[in-house]
């Protein structure tokens, strides 16, 4: 492993995080000279290349950016931010427009018009795809091979950043440790402008869609560091994970139940036309919780993709086939088990229209960041659409006060593939790091109350307090773990994903954003 000084200087940007976000941003950017730093190789680390579905976008004939808004804020549970909607959508088209341009190879009709998926709750079919179910990975490809060949871009890989670092009142860079070293002298990167693109929290959970580095790591630094945050409570779980025991666990994407794939339990009955109007188009929060009370009422539950799909599944949705496949299950002949799983965080920093959040000197984009977007419960396929379109503003920003410079030579750090996968590992096997996604899952899930919230904010301060092994890394879970719950147990409603069984109507008085402080989420818990 290539070593080097405990300070280094960025040149410029800094982009903490290396899935859509981070590089989209770091593509924008250019020619102003940018470092990345991803903790794995690119692509596979990142939330980004598992997506499934695709990218919102109103592309299609009799579509418009307008529809596309308001369907947002339908899902979005009444806490959608308007203008936020409103924008983001309009610069949808122009979003995917980039992506195409710099190689990104979305289904395509005869004439060249993008062949348009549909998902829950759209009003048309706007989902713009790659081969049914590969667009995450395509994207990043194309992405990556981009990122490969832009001189302005530095990546260092197989480093992890632990800490925001600040100087007279604004972010000046972060704290990072190279892979493995966990118990050394961290790192120091310098930057005039830092952006935290490193991902969402679905991993505090033990069933979770996510990949395993992707714990709440961004949302804990910022906290830590002072950032405000929003909406932390609101966490989304995807109703139609694979149920095979693997960690993370598979996703049998949206787009099957969009094909017209139905639920039904273990005695064949079909629930979700019962429960809502849109059957298996519902809202997600509506049926990952059908999913879950089933489970709950000692019944499984499968994805059935036989009678719409057939053998047709193999070729249009490959990707779901494979998981399959690798678990003993043909779905062709086979309905999917399926579990509800962590899959997105609607909160995290809290950020304005450009990117910035409350801390000077740090821009937040991708599922790290609380734009508004996604209020209480994020429209199918709108993820993607946000990392772009706020990468590509935060660069616009960023831009005007960056000057165009040459990056300094830097030989960066070796990729260990056998180091990365034990670290890796040992990460997954810590005893406090089991105990804590034991704790979420149970307490501060699909279903929560009063009493359970107060009792996981109890569990995550014992955790924080005893944990033989306390790294930064581990107060950045704890950290963005103690919000969600503290958020969770303050919010006394049920509203999109968080769904309070004490509380289980939705009331006026919170139609509206949380925001808290990491002070005031201990305060919280205190209290508990």
């Amino acid at each position: 492993m290539t070593t080097f000084d405990n300070t280094l200087n960025a040149d410029g940007a800094l982009i903490v995080g290396a899935g859509l976000a981070g590089l989209f941003c770091a593509l924008k950017l250019a020619p102003r000279p940018v470092t990345v730093l991803s903790p794995k190789p690119l692509g596979s680390g990142a939330s980004s290349a598992w997506a499934q579905g695709g990218v919102a976008a109103a592309v299609g004939t009799g579509d418009s950016a307008h529809a596309h808004a308001l369907d947002t804020e339908m899902a979005g549970a009444g806490i959608v931010d308007h203008g936020t909607a409103e924008s983001v959508t309009a610069e949808a088209a122009a979003r995917i427009e980039d992506l195409a341009r710099w190689g990104t190879p979305f289904d395509r009709d005869d004439f060249g018009n993008y062949e348009l998926g549909r998902e829950a709750a759209h009003s048309a079919n706007r989902i713009v795809k790659v081969e049914g179910d590969r667009a995450g990975w395509a994207i990043m490809q194309a992405i990556i091979r981009e990122v490969r060949r832009t001189p302005s871009i530095r990546v260092v890989e197989g480093i992890t950043a632990v800490d925001l670092a600040r100087a007279d009142g604004r972010v000046v860079g972060v704290f990072c440790r190279k892979l493995g070293d966990r118990y050394v002298e961290p790192v120091f990167i310098r930057a005039r402008a830092t952006v935290l693109a490193a991902g969402g929290l679905g991993g505090l959970y033990a069933v979770t869609t996510n990949p395993p580095g992707v714990r709440g790591h961004a949302m804990g630094m910022a906290a830590r560091a002072g950032a405000l945050i929003g909406d932390p409570e609101f966490v989304q779980f995807h109703p139609t994970a694979i149920l095979t025991g693997a960690d993370p666990a598979p996703l049998a994407t949206e787009a099957l139940r969009g094909e017209g794939a139905i639920l039904v339990n273990d005695l064949g009955e079909r629930f979700m036309p019962s429960i809502h109007p849109d059957a298996e188009l519902a809202p997600r929060d509506v049926v990952a919780r059908a999913n879950f009370r089933q489970i709950q009422a000692g019944r499984k539950v499968f994805l059935d993709t036989r009678r719409v799909l057939g053998e047709r599944i193999v070729t249009a949705f490959p990707t779901v086939t494979r998981y399959c496949r690798e678990a003993g299950i043909d779905p062709v002949t086979d309905p999917i088990p399926v579990t509800p799983a962590a899959h997105f965080h609607m909160g995290g920093v809290q950020v304005d229209g450009t990117g910035r959040s409350s801390l000077p000197g740090l821009w937040v984009c991708g599922e790290a960041s609380c734009t508004g977007l996604h209020g209480a419960n994020r429209l199918a396929s709108n993820s993607l659409l946000e990392a772009t379109v706020y990468g590509a503003r935060i660069a616009e920003d960023i831009g005007g006060l960056e000057p165009v410079r040459t990056l300094a030579p830097f030989d960066g750090i070796e990729w260990n593939e056998a180091k990365g996968e034990e670290a890796e590992q040992v990460l997954r096997n810590l005893k406090a790091v089991k105990d804590l996604r034991r704790v979420m899952t149970d307490l501060v899930g699909v279903e929560r109350d009063a009493e359970g919230l107060r009792q996981a904010l109890r569990d995550i301060a014992d955790l924080e307090a005893n944990a033989q092994q306390v790294t930064r890394a581990y107060l950045n879970m704890t950290t963005s773990a103690t919000l969600v719950a503290a958020a969770a147990l303050k919010r006394t409603e049920s509203r999109g994903g968080h769904f309070r069984t004490d509380y289980p109507e939705t009331s006026e008085t919170w139609e509206h954003h949380t925001t808290m402080t990491l002070a005031e989420a201990h305060a919280i818990r205190a209290e508990a």
